[in-house]
């Protein structure tokens, strides 16, 4: 049974763990029925050395056909006919491993290395649902079609997206796709050296290359589950990556009040955008002390460089002008680890 089990599983990953350029080719010849080589470089972004060893593991798969003539042609084969044996096996499999499937303990390691695509997938679609009110997050164009319902049902409960995609040739215009739809703020970075990454609330965030997902067993992800470790991944993502990007103009959808961020960095940059008396609550801890705090009042004045790099702002409290800092805080009076803004007057937290 365990060698039947095994072979079952060797089986199914074989036909369906697909890299990011054998997904794209095999979807150009599905459309067209046919290709050349040529043809599939001519309408992808796979480059012309990689084809034929991609259109070679599509036909080691079953999914196309060569056909050996001047060119060498790819030929589509029926989908019901090329995964119909996969789609019994992995229908078996799943009730084999539900037999064997034993829940484990939800102790999980506050970093983790991974190299499989398909865990990288997991974990990015892991991280976009669990943020409550700040995602940063950076995709090529295949990932973004691919998690759109995901960040659509963020932003339809008040998350806040920074959107970054890469390579920017690749990116949908806004004319062609509606990224109000899926994010607050949008920005586009040229080069496929961009990294995969995305950071829910401050904390839980993953980083990974993009050879990763294209099953290069060189690379990696890193994963960072709720650790405050994730700062460094979004620092990383505001100072190198965000500032050399270039914006895309879109009408995103208005955050209500009162809205709560992982970033005083993003907190300060809404805060100068806001029309009349502006209110925040912090909760942190004293630069000096290092004694946990919690502090309420009215925002009397915010700076933020033009690198954005730096961010701060003053709060008046009962104890007086408080100065509040991001991370890693050493002029300001408080680090700040959540700010809530809004309107009116806040209760004390």
């Amino acid at each position: 049974m365990a060698d039947d089990l095994e072979e079952t599983i060797d089986h199914v990953g074989t036909r369906f763990d697909l890299g990011e350029y054998e997904v794209a080719a095999y979807l150009a010849v599905l459309d067209q029925g046919e290709l050349t080589a040529s043809a599939i470089a001519d309408r992808t972004d796979i480059p012309q050395p990689r084809v034929y060893d991609t259109v070679r593991s599509l036909a080691d798969r079953g999914l196309v056909e060569l056909r050996e003539s001047r060119p060498m042609k790819i030929v589509a084969i029926d989908p019901e006919e090329a995964l119909s044996p996969a789609a019994v096996a992995l229908e078996r499999l799943i009730g084999d491993l539900s037999d064997r499937y034993t829940a484990p303990a939800r102790e999980t390691e506050a970093v983790a290395l991974v190299k499989s695509r398909s865990t990288i997938i997991r974990y990015l679609r892991e991280v976009i649902e669990s943020a409550e009110y700040e995602l940063v997050i950076s995709l090529t164009p295949t990932l973004l079609d691919r998690f759109d319902k995901e960040l659509a049902a963020a932003i339809d409960a008040g998350v806040s997206v920074n959107l970054l995609i890469t390579p920017a040739s690749r990116a949908p215009t806004p004319h062609h796709y509606s990224y109000q739809a899926v994010a607050t703020t949008v920005r586009t970075r040229r080069g496929i050296t961009t990294p995969v990454l995305a950071v829910a609330d401050g904390t839980y965030s993953l980083y990974a290359t993009q050879d990763a997902l294209r099953d290069d067993a060189d690379r990696y992800g890193v994963i960072f589950h709720r650790s405050s470790l994730g700062f460094l991944v979004s620092g990383f993502f505001s100072t190198v990556l965000w500032s050399t990007a270039d914006p895309v103009d879109i009408a995103g959808k208005r955050r209500p009040f009162p809205r709560r961020y992982a970033s005083v960095r993003r907190a300060v940059k809404d805060m100068r955008t806001i029309e009349g008396p502006v209110y925040a609550s912090v909760s942190g801890r004293r630069v000096t002390s290092g004694e946990p705090v919690g502090l309420t009042g009215a925002v009397a004045a915010s700076t933020i460089e033009d690198t954005e790099a730096v961010a701060s702002f003053t709060l008046e409290t009962d104890e007086g002008a408080v100065q509040i800092g991001g991370l890693l805080a050493a002029l300001e009076d408080v680090e700040a680890h959540k700010v809530v803004v809004d309107t009116s007057p806040i209760e004390d937290v």
